[in-house]
C-alpha cells in the first residue's frame, strides 16, 4: 500500500464526505468523483446566508441642517412639555446625536439615537430624508424594523430604488389617517392576496399614538408576504420558490439597492400641535434594523465585504458583483440566473466554456447557437440577439449603435439611434450616435434647426428675419416664416407697393426694385420644401 500525504483529491473527497448535508441552497456544488481526468462535480442553485445588513451600509440625512445640535437645542418630553431635560450639542460627544448612532451596536448602557431638530418653524412640514445606500443588490428575508425614541411618526414613507438611487419606488406608506395623507384606504398585509401580493399599501397599524413608552417599532412587514405564498408558520417555503421562479416581480419585490425613510411629520400624541411647546416634536431613531443576503443570482453561496463593497463570490463560470454575467470563454449560451427548481436542490444553470459547442464561438451572451460554413470555412453565432450582429454578434444591427460605457457583453450595449424622422435622412447613426440630418437640420437626433432655418415639420430657411431677410416698407417678421405687410404693400418681403398713396388709386405696377429678388427667394424656399 503505497504510504505518504494524502493525496490532495482524495483529502477534497474525504473533506466534503465529511460535511453535514446540505440545507436550502447553502452550497453551489458537491464533489462527485475524482479520477484521472479531474474532480467531477455536481451543481446547484446557491445562495449567500442572510446577515443583517446595517453593518455594510452608507447613510445620508437630508435636508442639511435637519439634525440636532447646531447650535444646540433643549428638547422636551412629547408627554409633557414641561419637562425639557434632554440637550443636544453637536460639539459635545456626549450631547450629540449624529446619524451613526440609527446603526451602533448597543449592549448595555444609556440608548442612543439620532435626533432631528425640533418643531420650531410650525406650520412648516418638518422634513428630513434618511437614505441608505449599499452599493450592491440586496434581497430582504426579514422585516425591516425602526426603533422610535420620541413616538413613531405620524407620516412617512418608506421607499427603495433598484438602480443605485436613480430612481425610487414607494415601498409602504404609514400614516395615522391614510384616507388624510395619501388619499389611500388603509390596509395591511393581511389583507392581501396572491394575486395582490405586490400591491403598495398604506398603513395605521404603527402610527396611532399608544404612548411615549410602548411601540416604539415601526415594521416593514417581509415574512408577512411571505407568508401569502408559504404558509402563515412558513412551512411551504417550496410553493413561495416556485412563484419567485417564475415571477421576476416577486424577486425583484424583495430586491433593492438603496432604502429612503422620508419622515413627513412627527408623533404629536394623537393630538393637534400645540404651537406654545414646538420643541417636544422632533423625531429620534435609535435602530435600524435590516436583514438579508446579497444579491447573487443564485450563483454564489458567499458574500464578502471588499474595498468597502459587497461582492458575491461568484461559482458556476459566473462574474460580476451579483454574478450577473458569464466569464470570458464561458459564453457559449445566454447568461440566466439559478433556478430554485427543483426544490431544495435547485438549478445551477452554469455558464458553458465555448469550446463545449463549436471552438472559438463567442458571442458575447448575445446567441446561444453557433453554425459552421463550409465554404467560408468559419464558425458563426446564429439568430444574435439585443440588437446586435456579426460573426460574433460584436456588431449592432442598423438604427442601433455601440454603448460606449457598456462591455461588449453587456445586454444594453446596443443603443436605438432614435433619429427624428422629419429632421433626419434614415434611422441610422454612425458609432456616436449622430443621426444624418437633412438641409438645415442640426444635434444628435436631427431634432433641431441650424442658425437661418425654422421648424416646421422639419428645417426650412428662413422666409425673413431681422438681419439678411428684413420686412420691407415697415412689414414685421412673424417666426421667420412671413412678413406681415402695412396696408398698402404685399410680396415676400412686403417689397410690393400696390396703392398709390397720394392719389388714393392701387394698381399692381408700382413694384420696388426688391421684387425680382423675393421672387428668387419664394422659388428657393418652395424648391428646398420638395427636397
Amino acid at each position: 500500500m503505497r504510504s505518504g500525504p494524502m493525496p490532495m483529491l482524495q483529502l477534497a473527497a474525504l473533506v466534503y464526505s465529511l460535511l453535514p448535508a446540505r440545507t436550502q441552497y447553502d452550497s453551489c456544488k458537491s464533489l462527485v468523483n475524482t479520477d484521472d481526468a479531474g474532480p467531477s462535480w455536481e451543481f446547484y442553485a446557491c445562495q449567500p446566508r442572510p446577515v443583517p445588513m446595517k453593518r455594510y451600509l452608507r447613510v445620508k440625512v437630508e435636508p442639511a441642517g435637519v439634525t440636532c445640535g447646531d447650535p444646540p437645542e433643549r428638547f422636551c418630553a412629547l408627554g409633557n412639555p414641561y419637562m425639557c431635560f434632554s440637550e443636544c450639542d453637536a460639539s459635545n460627544r456626549d450631547l450629540a446625536h449624529p446619524p451613526k448612532l440609527m446603526f451602533d451596536q448597543e449592549s448595555s448602557g444609556p440608548v442612543t439615537y439620532w435626533q432631528s431638530v425640533t418643531w420650531s418653524k410650525y406650520p412648516e412640514p418638518l422634513l428630513a430624508n434618511i437614505t441608505l445606500s449599499w452599493n450592491k443588490s440586496i434581497q430582504l428575508t426579514e422585516n425591516i424594523v425602526i426603533t422610535f425614541e420620541a413616538g413613531r411618526p405620524t407620516t412617512m414613507i418608506l421607499e427603495k430604488s433598484l438602480n443605485y438611487g436613480r430612481t425610487w419606488q414607494p415601498y409602504q406608506y404609514y400614516a395615522e389617517d391614510c384616507m388624510e395623507a395619501f388619499r389611500m384606504e388603509a390596509k395591511n398585509v393581511r389583507d392581501l392576496s396572491p394575486v395582490t401580493a405586490l400591491q403598495i399599501i398604506c398603513t395605521e397599524d404603527y402610527s396611532k399614538w399608544v404612548g411615549f413608552e410602548n411601540e416604539k417599532n415601526l415594521h416593514f412587514e417581509v415574512k408577512e408576504r411571505f407568508a401569502i405564498f408559504a404558509g402563515s408558520l412558513l412551512q411551504n417555503m417550496e410553493a413561495l420558490y416556485k412563484r419567485m421562479d417564475i415571477n421576476k416581480g416577486l424577486r425583484d419585490f424583495f430586491t433593492f439597492t438603496d432604502l429612503r425613510i422620508r419622515l413627513i411629520k412627527p408623533a404629536t400624541g394623537g393630538t393637534f400641535v400645540q404651537r406654545k411647546y414646538l420643541n417636544k416634536y422632533f423625531y429620534a431613531i435609535s435602530n435600524v434594523e435590516v436583514v438579508g443576503r446579497c444579491k447573487c443570482n443564485m450563483h454564489a453561496n458567499s458574500c464578502h465585504f471588499k474595498e468597502g463593497n459587497l461582492v458575491c463570490e461568484c461559482e458556476h463560470n459566473t462574474t460580476g458583483q451579483d454574478c450577473g454575467k458569464c466569464r470570458k470563454n464561458y459564453k457559449a449560451k445566454s447568461w440566466r440566473p439559478g433556478s430554485y427548481s427543483p426544490y431544495p436542490m435547485g438549478t445551477a444553470n452554469s455558464c458553458v466554456a465555448a469550446s463545449s459547442t463549436y471552438g472559438n464561438c463567442e458571442c458575447y451572451g448575445h446567441s446561444n447557437r453557433c453554425s459552421y460554413i463550409d465554404y467560408l470555412k468559419i464558425v458563426t453565432c446564429v439568430s444574435c440577439k439585443h440588437n446586435t450582429r456579426g460573426q460574433h454578434c460584436q456588431h449592432c444591427r442598423l438604427g442601433y449603435y455601440r454603448n460606449a460605457s457598456a462591455e461588449l457583453d453587456d445586454e444594453n450595449v446596443c443603443i436605438e439611434c432614435n433619429c427624428n424622422q422629419l429632421g433626419s435622412r434614415h434611422d441610422r447613426c454612425n458609432e456616436t450616435g449622430y443621426c444624418e440630418c437633412k438641409a438645415g437640420a442640426m444635434s444628435p437626433k436631427c431634432e433641431d434647426c441650424k442658425p437661418g432655418y425654422y421648424w416646421r415639420l422639419g428645417c426650412f430657411p428662413n422666409i425673413c428675419d431681422n438681419e439678411l431677410l428684413m420686412c420691407q416698407n415697415g412689414g414685421t417678421c412673424h417666426q421667420n416664416q412671413r412678413c406681415t405687410c402695412p396696408k398698402g404693400y404685399s410680396g415676400v418681403l412686403c417689397e410690393a407697393g400696390n396703392c398709390d398713396l397720394e392719389s388714393g388709386n392701387c394698381n399692381a405696377a408700382s413694384t420696388s426694385l426688391l421684387g425680382p429678388w423675393a421672387v428668387l427667394v419664394s422659388a428657393l424656399t418652395l424648391l428646398l420644401a420638395c427636397e
